[in-house]
Parts: C-alpha cells; structure tokens; sequence
C-alpha cells in the first residue's frame, strides 16, 4: 500500500477522507480504508492533525545503462516497399542523433527490398539488413525476435517505429522483453541534452492535454510515432553509409501464430496515409448510401475517402477509412470535411492539413475554427454543385 495508516493514532475523524482528491478513503466497519489507485499525493497526510498516517518512499531506480548510444528507426517496408513513415521517422531521427552526437541506424527485415539504399540517403549512418523470405510479410513472431536479439547486440539508447497497425501489434512485445518504457503514438520528440533523454509528446484525455514522458531509468527509450507527424527530409543520393547485412534463422523462434493468408482492403483505392487530396465524411452524411456522393467528389479530385469515427461506428464506411486520433493521421495538401463537426479526436488526426475545407450547416460547428475555408449549408446541395464544376 502506498499509504500505512496507524490504527492506535487513528480516530476515525473523517479529515482524511475530506482531504482525498480522488475520492479512494472511505470508512469501513470502524476503519480507514483505502481504496486502489492511489497516487501518493500526500493531502490525506497533511489533512491528518494527529500524524496517523505515512506514506512509503518510492524506490529509487537503478540509474540507466551509460553504455547505450545511438538512435535507431524500424526501417517498415510491404512488399519491397518502404512505408513513408520510415523516411519521416528518419528527418527526426537525424536531428535526434545529431544534438546527441551519435549515429543514426535504420533496421530492416523483409525480402528483396529495393530501395534499402535510399534510407542512407535518407540520413541514415548504418542500415542492419536481415533479408529473408520468411521475414516478407512482416510475421510478429518473427520480427520480435530479431529485433530483440540485435537491440541487446548493440544497445542502442533511442528506438523509434511508425504507429502503424504493425508498429502497434509488435514493438510493445519488444520493450515487454526488454523491460523497458514505451510511449505509444507520439506526435513530438525532442532531447534533454544534459541527461541524454527522450522527451516523448503526446496527447492523452481525448487530446485535451499534451503529455511529455520520459524513461529514465531504462534503455533504449522506445516510442512509436503517428504517420504524417513529421516531414521527410530531401535525399543525399552523394551520402555514404554502410549496410550491416545479419542472419535470421527461422529454427530459432517459436511462432506463436501462423499467416494462412493477406487480404487486401479493395474499398482503399487511394491510401489515406499518401494521399495529397482526401474527402472526408461524417454523422452529417446520414447513411451508408450517402458515401457514394463522397466517392464521387473523390474520383472527381483524384482523391483517398475518409470519415470520422462517428461514420465508422454507424457501419457506414469500413474502419480502414477513419481519420483522427483513433484512426489514421493524416497531413494532405487538400482536406475536404463534409458534415463532420469537428470532435477534437478527430482534429487531431487531420488538423495540419495544408488547406481545411469544411462543409456543414452548422455554422458553430467546431471544425471551422480550424478550417481555412468554410462553407456553411446542406452539404447534399454543396457537394453535387462542385462535383459539376469540377468536372466541367
């Protein structure tokens, strides 16, 4: 228990109770209880006039491995492909490393990836190569393992993935293993140069608050990033690197699953993550049907479809296409919001947009205080209007 309370001091006054901010005291069968949750925060203490009540010092932490340097980025790739989040990861990556004076690695597992070159373009000192068929379609099982056994090879002090669904599903087995911190889904990064640390941003109670964490006492300090947060940088073609070429031996992991088979998402004609120009739907477009009209507007502009999480929960549109903060993030040139209002879970996934264009009838509808146009009316009369001109 966080708090000890001395039974032959305690008279059951009540002040304690009062004094809790979080409601976790409470009198049971002639006796101060308390509840789980508790945060230390000492007020029950301070409110206690007869001293009935200590709370025990937290132990402190063995301090963190000096040994660990560098900065590392899961190098994602499908299919030969690297993920665009990769190149954006590696931008911050290079600074990171830069302001700690350290070299900046990609690690890579796939088969036949053709552009392993470009991540030393990219900015990255090294690339740690591990190609091999049964690495091609991204196996948890199997990624764990090899990225487990080449962090404790190394021991670098900074981790960086994409939050991709694969980033999501693997890297947190990976920091479980290693027992150190994770912070999921961050939208900044930044270095305490003076202690070497990890200042990882995100937005945490629905967006309202931007939380800065860091992990002091473990390495590496691990944190997985929203696609479209960061910009890619320019490629160095002239830039020089080496690439670590390494085995994996598949009779070494114990899969705990096995891949029958991929199911491409057909309704995705243009990945929302990719996508310059992206028609959004909301609880405004009424019903499924409604959609087509956005996907006609969308082939119009040669644009990805999206909806807000509303849309999705109604089984209007299938979840692949949800913006916002338990969605996709996404940072095109053109967004167009067709009856969304404007959640805040939703601003953050498309708020920095490069041009905000919201329709709805609803002239106090938060979504226009960030938009950079504003069209109020009924968007089933708006839409069809701009569809004829678009095309002509």
């Amino acid at each position: 228990m966080p708090i000890n309370i001395d039974r032959e001091k305690c008279v059951i006054c009540g002040s304690c109770i009062a004094a809790c901010p979080f409601g976790l005291l409470a009198e049971v069968k002639g006796q101060i209880q308390e509840k789980e949750g508790c945060t230390s925060c000492g007020a029950c203490r301070d409110a206690c006039n007869l001293m009935a009540i200590t709370i025990e010092a937290p132990q402190k932490a063995a301090p963190a491995d000096d040994a660990s340097r560098g900065v590392w980025v899961f190098a994602e790739q499908w299919r030969g492909g690297l993920k665009n989040v990769t190149y954006e990861l590696l931008a911050r990556g290079r600074i990171l490393a830069d302001t700690l004076k350290t070299d900046l690695s990609a690690v890579c597992f796939g088969h036949n990836i053709a552009e392993v070159n470009r991540l030393i373009a990219y900015g990255s000192d090294k690339v740690f190569l591990a190609d091999s068929p049964e690495l091609a379609d991204n196996q948890e099982d199997f990624l764990t393992y090899k990225l487990v056994e080449l962090i404790k090879e190394h021991k670098p002090e900074i981790v960086l993935a994409g939050a991709t669904a694969l980033g999501r599903a693997f890297i947190p087995r990976v920091a479980a293993i290693l027992n150190t911190g994770l912070t999921a889904d961050c939208t900044g990064l930044d270095i305490n140069t003076e202690k070497r640390l990890l200042l990882q941003t995100r937005p945490t109670f629905g967006g309202n608050i931007m939380a800065t964490i860091i992990c002091p006492n473990k390495r590496p300090q691990m944190a997985t990033v929203r696609p479209r947060v960061f910009k890619k940088g320019t490629p160095d073609e002239k830039r020089q690197g080496q690439i670590i070429r390494v085995d994996f031996k598949r009779e070494s992991v114990t899969a705990k699953t096995r891949l029958l088979s991929f199911i491409d998402d057909v309704t995705e004609r243009i990945k929302l993550e990719d996508a310059d120009v992206i028609v959004a739907g909301g609880r405004g477009m009424g019903k499924a049907e409604n959609f087509k009209l956005l996907a006609e507007l969308a082939e119009a502009l040669g644009a990805a479809l999206g909806a807000s999480r509303a849309a999705v929960d109604e089984g209007w549109i299938p979840y692949s296409h949800q913006v916002g903060q338990t969605g996709k993030t996404v940072c095109p040139k053109l967004y167009i919001a067709c009856g969304i209002s404007g959640a805040i879970q939703h601003l953050a996934g498309m708020q920095t947009s490069d041009v905000i264009v919201a329709i709805n009838d609803d002239p106090n509808a938060p979504i226009f205080q960030v938009a950079h146009y504003g069209i109020v009316g009924d968007l089933f009369q708006v839409v069809p209007l701009m569809i004829k001109k678009i095309k002509g």
